[in-house]
């Protein structure tokens, strides 16, 4: 007899907590080079000794359009998740992505409209607006649920089994994704910190309030 999804589920998670010690606690610190914090860095663990989990069910993720923004800036979620794109706004948005991990768009994007995607594929998601310009934003799609986003002081903690990791740090402005084989020990005490090199900003700047035309 076949067995059922929620068995071979459960299945899985019962390997995954048998492959790690305990739980751990990481610390990433992330600085530009003139000792500046870095916010929005992506810091992804993906475990090199035991399976990953598939995504929570009961997780929702989503990137809203308010006040012509997208909010937010950066988003990361593990592959297989859905991902709602709700128009707050008073004004339709045309969002799209022309990304190698996920190609879509929303054409005249109603307000109240609330549609979703599944993503599947690892990879960063870059998000525009063909009314308005300035509006950017970033999916990160990671094949792991351990995962974090440093705040405004530069910093990120991810909790996760203890064992062994390839750490990935990305930012929307850095050249290349940093990678390294790193060890979590059942300790609150892992730490580490980076120094990176951002390119210039060159995010298109929003016009003044009333200087948009029919696009407001």
């Amino acid at each position: 007899m076949k067995p059922s999804p929620l068995l071979a589920l459960l299945a899985l998670l019962s390997l995954t907590t048998a492959a790690f010690a305990g739980a751990a606690e990481l610390t990433v610190t992330t600085k530009g080079g003139k000792g500046e914090a870095v916010a929005d860095a992506v810091v992804t663990l993906i475990p090199l000794d035991a399976p990953v989990p598939p995504p929570r069910p009961d997780q929702r993720t989503e990137i809203a359009q308010e006040n012509q923004e997208y909010t937010s800036y950066v988003t990361i979620v593990q592959a297989g998740s859905t991902v709602f794109f709700p128009n707050k706004d008073s004004v339709q948005h045309h969002v799209y992505s022309l990304s190698k991990a996920k190609k879509f768009e929303l054409p005249l994007y109603n307000p109240g409209q609330a549609e979703s995607f599944v993503f599947d594929v690892s990879g960063v998601v870059t998000l525009g607006c063909n009314i308005h310009d300035w509006m950017l934003a970033y999916l990160v799609v990671v094949p792991t649920p351990w995962f974090g986003k440093t705040d405004g002081l530069g910093a990120a903690i991810i909790t996760a089994p203890a064992g062994r990791y390839r750490l990935q740090l990305w930012h929307p402005r850095m050249t290349a994704t940093i990678t390294e084989e790193i060890t979590l020990a059942e300790s609150p005490d892992n730490r580490r910190e980076f120094t990176v090199a951002l390119k210039a900003e060159r995010r298109i700047r929003r016009a003044p309030a009333g200087k948009t035309g029919g696009y407001r």
